[in-house]
């Protein structure tokens, strides 16, 4: 009974994430090729607070959602047009983005320095799937792909990737204190 209660409750705060993530999607900052979201944000929260298994298993529950047309991408988009069309690679690169951060944390511990290595990897790789996506999709050069879908979501990237480690890390140790994460890594080499 204990186990699936634990089991249940994690599945709960997967579907939780999701939703941050949906919400976090619409604070936009519209630009001509790709916006800045804060959907990179939730996804290194999702990923430093949750691990690589359940952060990946909240992006993909996300993506399903988002797939099933509800409006959950950034802008309200949903459907499978928004999965397939040019922003795409960044959708499909937040999985492999989440597990890298989670994956990370796990062999590396918990902590803000290690988190903030982990979010600034997976900023790198949501970047690199989306710019090789807006290169094959739009038809563009690779410099055209990089200047118009890496190079200027860099310096954002890497302050998100600062505040996702932190609050992640903060609320991570909050939780685990209350005994609200059973059946993760829980391991911490320093509290930094």
């Amino acid at each position: 009974m204990a186990h699936s209660n634990k089991k249940l409750r994690m599945m709960i705060v997967t579907a939780l994430f999701a939703a941050i993530i949906g919400i976090l999607a619409q604070v936009t900052i519209p630009l001509p090729l790709v916006p800045i979201t804060g959907q990179t944000l939730a996804i290194g929260l999702a990923a430093t607070i949750l691990g690589a298994r359940y952060g990946t298993l909240s992006i993909l529950v996300y993506l399903a959602i988002g797939a099933a047309g509800i409006p959950v991408f950034a802008q309200l988009s949903g459907g499978l047009g928004s999965l397939f069309g040019p922003t795409g690679g960044y959708l499909f690169g937040f999985i492999p983005t989440a597990f890298v951060i989670g994956y990370y944390l796990e062999k590396m511990g918990f902590t803000v320095m290690n988190a903030v290595i982990a979010n600034i990897l997976g900023i790198f790789v949501a970047l690199g799937f989306g710019t090789v996506w807006l290169k094959v999709f739009a038809e563009l050069s690779w410099t055209g792909a990089f200047m118009g879908g890496f190079a200027p979501f860099i310096l954002v990237g890497v302050i998100k990737a600062v505040l996702a480690a932190w609050i992640g890390i903060s609320v991570r140790n909050r939780l685990a204190s209350a005994k609200l994460l059973h059946g993760l890594e829980t391991r911490n080499h320093s509290s930094l």
